[in-house]
């Protein structure tokens, strides 16, 4: 009897102990751990990481996976597919795009592409050429390499936005307000996006996509893979014929994404990361270029420059290494994008931009799967986009100290340029997105980003996060 009266005595001091000493878990062991489970909301508690996107909705959905424990990544695969839902103007789910990825496990930085290319046989019978989808096998890819949390969880919000309606947003309502009349020459996007009146669904309208949930439903359950070549896929090219889009199944079962290391030049002692298309090389390049001291008209020159060499077939690393640029020049006209950051409290950084191309791409939704088709790049007067990202590292430290994402046409690039300057400034990230551009039209291009001067997973107190005044976007997170 005295034996287990002095075995409960110890154990009883050793969990006073505990309670005193900051980061004992025996307390837990003894008693079970408290609060919710890994994949629910609140799992995370202190610093959690941040988001920004130009989609409100998006943006919160982006939150409350960092908040139930997942990555970065899992944050970017939630917001990507939510993009497809709340602003599918310009991130449709048959779209593309380009993702920038920082790993501080590895101190190794990625570039996922995953642009929405043409078909490589034209159906004589398409009258208005719709692009392959990067978009669903682009994120997967990227969810593979640095997810934390199942797949089908992470896109599961999704889907039911679309099946339950979500409110239109300021980005969404003002993008249909610009194209109403052609779009709703097609009946499937007029079902979809007109109120019974015939009027243009406004902010704060419900949109209620019942197709559109039950093929994210699909994917979840059957896997990404059945849209490229499975019984999804030969629907995708039958309802892609019947929207005059044709796009072929041999094609769609080719659509793979790329996983590749990023362009990287170093500035001072961290290293910019970009990803291998015009865009991102371009926002690269001003970088540097305003580091020399360059005017921010200087910098804009050079970053057109590199995006149209970029474009042209020159090896992104050259440009981005100093050779001179030969590619002429950009497009008038280039296609609508969108984009977004995210950052975990381990250090992940994750920096996207999508694009359909044009604003809602052909201007033809897939009948029976809700899908609005990108345009083909390349064909008639539909350039390719130019979707702009960066990441700046730090080896020594296997940090991350910014990610960043720009929509804008051609504005992007060296808005993003200007705002990842005013950051390294010592600037939060609200000031640096808000900053004047000078001499470059002050509304033109919108930039997401998130900052820690501190570096990050060294110094979570120092990060900030915003989301551009010159968009509706929104950026959150919790510390």
């Amino acid at each position: 009897m005295r034996g287990t009266i002095d075995r409960l005595v110890r154990v009883g001091l050793a969990t006073a102990a505990c309670a005193v000493l900051a980061g004992c878990s025996t307390v837990e062991g003894l008693f079970g751990a408290s609060g919710p489970p890994l994949g629910t909301p609140g799992f995370v508690q202190g610093f959690l990481g941040g988001v920004a996107a130009e989609e409100p909705r998006a943006a919160l959905i982006g939150r409350d996976i960092l908040a139930a424990g997942g990555s970065a990544a899992d944050a970017a695969a939630a917001m990507g597919f939510a993009l497809g839902v709340t602003l599918p103007s310009r991130a449709s789910l048959a779209g593309g795009g380009v993702c920038l990825a920082y790993d501080p496990r590895r101190d190794q930085a990625i570039a996922a592409t995953f642009l929405p290319r043409a078909p490589t046989v034209l159906d004589p019978g398409s009258d208005r050429p719709a692009a392959l989808p990067g978009t669903p096998r682009g994120l997967f890819a990227l969810h593979a390499r640095l997810g934390r949390l199942p797949f089908e969880q992470v896109i599961a919000p999704a889907e039911q936005a679309a099946r339950f309606g979500t409110p239109m947003s300021r980005a969404l309502a003002r993008d249909l307000a610009v194209v109403a009349t052609p779009l709703f020459a097609d009946p499937n996007a007029r079902a979809r996006f007109a109120r019974p009146d015939g009027t243009p669904l406004g902010e704060g309208d419900l949109l209620v996509q019942p197709e559109l949930a039950n093929l994210i439903g699909l994917i979840r359950t059957q896997g990404v893979g059945d849209l490229y070549q499975g019984g999804l896929a030969r629907r995708l090219a039958d309802a892609s014929r019947a929207a005059g889009g044709a796009l072929a199944f041999e094609d769609l079962r080719t659509t793979l994404p790329q996983l590749t290391t990023t362009v990287a030049v170093r500035l001072g002692s961290d290293v910019v990361h970009a990803a291998p298309v015009g865009g991102s090389v371009g926002a690269a390049v001003a970088l540097r270029a305003l580091a020399a001291r360059a005017s921010a008209e200087e910098a804009a020159a050079a970053a057109r420059a590199a995006a149209a060499a970029v474009r042209a077939g020159a090896d992104p690393q050259a440009v981005l290494d100093g050779a001179t640029p030969t590619g002429g020049g950009l497009p008038a006209a280039l296609g609508a994008t969108t984009g977004f950051v995210a950052v975990d409290r381990d250090g992940q950084a994750v920096a996207c931009a999508f694009t359909n191309n044009n604003l809602f791409g052909t201007g033809r939704v897939a009948p029976g799967l809700g899908l609005v088709l990108a345009a083909a790049p390349g064909i008639g007067a539909i350039p390719p986009a130019l979707p702009s990202v960066l990441l700046i590292s730090n080896s020594p430290l296997r940090a991350v100290r910014l990610a960043a994402s720009a929509s804008g046409g051609e504005a992007g690039p060296i808005a993003l340029a200007v705002a990842a300057s005013e950051a390294l400034a010592r600037r939060t990230a609200a000031e640096a997105v808000a900053a004047p551009r000078p001499g470059l039209g002050d509304r033109l291009g919108r930039v997401n980003l998130v900052h820690c001067p501190g570096y990050l997973p060294r110094d979570p107190s120092s990060c900030s996060w915003a989301a551009d005044p010159r968009g509706h976007g929104l950026a959150l997170g919790a510390d």
